[in-house]
């Protein structure tokens, strides 16, 4: 796993998060890593199924009630006192929220509680801040106020995970410079998702877009260009791993995705547990997404299992593919240049080949597990040690 940075044993350190589903799939390492440093962990998420599997492995899971959709403020201020009152009383010396709504709130809870450390991650802005409908422009001021509350004051740090984001951030007044900090996504095990062994697979070209079923990540995009190219007489196969988002705003009825599988250009394969031996079967990954995202976990996955890939020139996925280098970059919300690129790799397999292979070696360098394990550990025990004092106030309490 890689050295990582400890602090004196027993320090308590929250994982706050807006789904058990993604503690479980995207911080297990980081609660894993903690431990293993001495650290007192808990998580925090509403309940679901991979709660009790948290238990199972030994992890202390506790879940808080939290709708992800409600914009009533009473509803919403009570979550906050809540939190509020649990940080009072496990008195943690740190508390990390991920994605901005957890973010949001775990910060202003454990300011009202008088946590000594307040680390919030966000990744991509999210949407408020990214969609274009009333509703979303109607909620930016008033959400950049409650940031401003939220990653203000000496114990409040931020991490983002490209440099856009980092951009936003501290342009608009929303986080100090000096406490903002670029830590690539949430890091990929680059010895379970590993290239294929042995001789390539023989037959089509096989594309795979895996992501949450939301109109954000360019997937009608994808199902025109996997007609198009279908229309063609390409014999290429297209599949589609994830479920519709119920709680997003842009999520896709499951009907339409259901439309696609039946009329032929997509293969709907809905939620796959383990993507690893998925990533081994295909040739090719894409995001198309539209309005960019933190760090695409798809996509450094991808690139950990050396395939080519390709995404649109917007923040994040910028961030993880050079272009012409690690995979293809095309425009935003256009599916004939999704499929043109397509079509490029379908002809020039080799080329496929090589971009998979300078992804695999990116990855390995930029995103494996122990450079992110490291980075965030090394940020865990400077923002403790900086406020030793409240630390030691809180836990006598």
């Amino acid at each position: 796993m890689g050295k990582i940075v400890a602090v004196p044993p027993k320090y308590k350190v929250v994982l706050f998060a807006n789904t058990d589903w993604y503690l479980y799939n995207f911080r297990l390492s980081l609660a894993r890593a903690l431990v293993e440093a001495g650290y007192d962990v808990l998580l925090i998420s509403p309940p679901g199924k991979y709660g009790p599997r948290l238990r199972a492995l030994g992890y202390r899971w506790l879940p808080i009630a939290m709708e992800r959709r409600s914009l009533n403020p009473l509803v919403e201020i009570a979550v906050v006192c809540r939190l509020a009152r649990l940080f009072r009383r496990e008195a943690p010396a740190l508390v990390h929220g991920f994605t901005i709504k957890c973010a949001v709130y775990g910060a202003v809870a454990a300011r009202l509680a008088g946590v000594a450390a307040r680390v919030s991650s966000v990744a991509g802005l999210g949407y408020v801040f990214v969609s274009r409908d009333a509703r979303a422009r109607l909620l930016r001021n008033p959400l950049k106020w409650i940031l401003r509350f939220a990653l203000g004051g000496r114990r409040a740090s931020l991490i983002v995970q490209n440099e856009t984001d980092l951009r936003f951030f501290v342009d608009n007044g929303l986080a100090r410079a000096e406490c903002t900090h670029l830590i690539p996504g949430s890091g990929v095990d680059c010895t379970r998702f590993t290239p294929r062994a042995g001789a390539r697979r023989p037959g089509p070209l096989r594309v795979l877009l895996a992501s949450r079923l939301l109109w954000d990540k360019g997937i009608g995009e994808y199902a025109r260009a996997a007609e198009a190219l279908k229309t063609e007489g390409r014999d290429i196969e297209f599949m589609l791993a994830g479920d519709p988002d119920p709680g997003n705003p842009a999520s896709i009825p499951s009907e339409i995705v259901a439309s696609w599988n039946m009329a032929g250009p997509l293969r709907w394969l809905g939620h796959v547990e383990e993507t690893a031996p998925l990533y081994a079967e295909v040739d090719v990954v894409v995001l198309p997404s539209r309005y960019g995202e933190g760090l695409p976990r798809s996509l450094i996955e991808a690139a950990a299992c050396g395939k080519a890939l390709i995404t649109t020139d917007a923040p994040g996925c910028r961030d993880v593919v050079a272009h012409e280098k690690t995979g293809l970059l095309i425009p935003i919300e256009d599916w004939s240049a999704l499929a043109a690129a397509i079509a490029r790799l379908d002809d020039d397999r080799r080329l496929a080949h090589s971009l998979g292979q300078a992804a695999r070696a990116r990855a390995l360098e930029c995103f494996a597990d122990p450079i992110i394990l490291r980075a965030t550990t090394e940020l865990y025990a400077k923002v403790i040690s900086a406020h030793a004092e409240v630390v030691r106030r809180s836990s006598r309490a």
